[in-house]
């Protein structure tokens, strides 16, 4: 029997140095889809990697789809699975649901109601859709999800707040500076992250903002917006010297500041402090950063502590959420419970037509034979009219009286007009 499945490394479990082993980068994302798909027993799938989350989304055959899921995601990275398990979130058939749902509400996400999960969510299944690893059980499960999300945002307020990822990053940067609008500062990629912070340092007053990209021009659309400068990721270690902040959210694999190039920004500034956050997975900066006086770098994780500060009001439409979400799963619930009936369906109308072709490709013989046409019309009708009674008149015989009333309804009435 197929299932939906879920193999999920999330915030609230794997810390940063878990989650970054375990990311799928954007130009490998299709072929590790392709890979999946042709595993045995795996029928559909979609992966979604963002800073928080590395989920694999499944329709699998069997009893087995943790350990399938389990052993793809540990090889796909090198990982040992004695090194993964303890961070592995599971879950299948309703409770599968419910996931993809929080999921995508952003009632899973580290920033309550963040609304940018639900744009990465659609990101992965257009992904999988291009990559044709997409089949009708997994294609309704993310139509379902996309739908709840939709109602949840419009009949709650739980997305009212400006509690971002990116605007926790800025409040963040408040605490180690109390004016943001005399600092400079680096942004280091291109992306939705980058702009939204861009976008509310600016509504900060900050006025010396540098947005730093490997391609100039991505950099360029955003500075643009916010009279910054636009230069390459070549150009930044004559540069780094100058930021007071460093917000850092790229695809690279591996980290692009390193320890010694920050020790050099250093000295050139007489040691005078810098706050650097990494909102990258896998990171951008070193660990090792951490260990320099005169820096502060925090991750994505650290974003917590902001996040508790501004998030009541949103617990408060929390509740009401997860009753929408109860109520739009029953749905979805029902729709499987009819799946084994459409099935039914498709197969009887496709041996049905495998019959008439059949039959008329007999009748077609007689008539180039110089059979009598009307004779041949009618023994086609016939023959098309008891092989399809056939098996329906053996499953009336052995019906109960209540599956005896429901045939009744179901006899064809004579709609065909007489010429």
């Amino acid at each position: 029997m197929q299932n939906f499945a879920i193999l999920s490394v999330n915030h609230q479990l794997a810390p940063v140095e878990v989650r970054e082993k375990v990311a799928f980068a954007p130009s490998k994302l299709t072929s590790a889809l392709k890979h999946l798909n042709d595993t045995n027993d795996v029928s559909a799938c979609a992966i979604l990697s963002t800073c928080n989350r590395s989920e694999v989304y499944a329709v699998v055959e069997g009893d087995n789809a943790e350990e399938i899921l389990s052993d793809y995601l540990a090889n796909t990275h090198n990982i040992a699975r004695t090194e993964l398990d303890p961070y592995l979130s599971y879950f299948e058939g309703s409770n599968a649901i419910e996931h993809i749902c929080h999921v995508a509400t952003g009632l899973d996400s580290l920033v309550l109601g963040e609304p940018q999960i639900l744009g990465q969510l659609k990101s992965a299944y257009h992904t999988a859709k291009e990559a044709e690893t997409l089949n009708k059980l997994l294609e309704k499960l993310f139509q379902h999800a996309f739908s709840t999300a939709k109602k949840v945002r419009t009949d709650t307020e739980i997305g009212s707040s400006p509690v971002s990822a990116a605007y926790c990053a800025v409040k963040l940067s408040e605490k180690i500076f109390a004016d943001l609008s005399e600092q400079t500062v680096i942004l280091i990629g291109a992306g939705e992250m980058i702009e939204l912070c861009a976008q509310h340092l600016n509504q900060k007053g900050v006025r010396n903002m540098i947005v730093v990209n490997r391609t100039v021009k991505n950099a360029e659309k955003i500075a643009s917006l916010y009279d910054a400068k636009a230069v390459s990721l070549k150009q930044f270690s004559s540069i780094v010297h100058q930021a007071d902040i460093i917000i850092s959210s790229t695809a690279a694999s591996v980290p692009i500041i390193g320890k010694g190039l920050i020790e050099t920004a250093l000295k050139l500034r007489k040691h005078k402090p810098m706050f650097m956050l990494d909102l990258a997975i896998p990171r951008d900066i070193e660990p090792e950063v951490a260990q320099l006086n005169d820096v502060f770098l925090y991750t994505v994780d650290d974003l917590q502590q902001v996040v508790s500060e501004n998030i009541d009001n949103r617990h408060r439409e929390k509740t009401l959420a997860k009753e929408i979400i109860i109520g739009q799963n029953k749905k979805i619930d029902d729709w499987l419970v009819t799946l084994p009936n459409e099935k039914v369906v498709q197969s009887y109308q496709k041996n049905a037509y495998q019959i008439k072709d059949i039959a008329v490709e007999v009748a077609l013989k007689k008539l180039e034979n110089g059979g009598d046409s009307a004779t041949i019309i009618s023994q086609l009708a016939d023959q098309l009219t008891n092989k399809l009674l056939h098996a329906p008149f053996g499953n009336i015989k052995q019906a109960s009286a209540v599956q005896l009333n429901q045939c009744k309804n179901c006899i064809p009435k004579n709609k065909i007009k007489k010429s």
